[in-house]
């Protein structure tokens, strides 16, 4: 497993890989952020909620808990939270 630290500490993950490939968990305090991708990811909310600004997206959308987004790679995308909310990303 791999700890990762991002944005002064306020996002953090835990990257593994099993039988469905390379795999994230992690937690985003409160802020805005954003994340640049090197391959295609899919963002599954599992507690709180996002509001993500996808490429070619005029502004954000929400995407609360249960529910997910996709990203192409090497784009960059906009996340904002209002409450400490936690993610799973699979990455292909």
């Amino acid at each position: 497993m791999n700890v990762n630290e991002y944005f002064d500490g306020k996002v953090k993950s835990i990257g593994f890989t099993n039988s469905e490939g390379r795999v994230t968990s992690g937690v985003m305090q409160e802020g805005e952020y954003e994340f640049g991708t090197t391959e295609k990811e899919l963002m599954k909310v599992v507690s709180g909620t996002m509001q993500v600004k996808l490429p070619g997206e005029g502004s954000f959308r929400e995407v609360p808990a249960g529910q997910e987004f996709r990203v192409d790679a090497n784009e960059k995308f906009q996340v904002r939270v209002d409450e400490p909310t936690a993610y799973l990303c699979f990455y292909s």
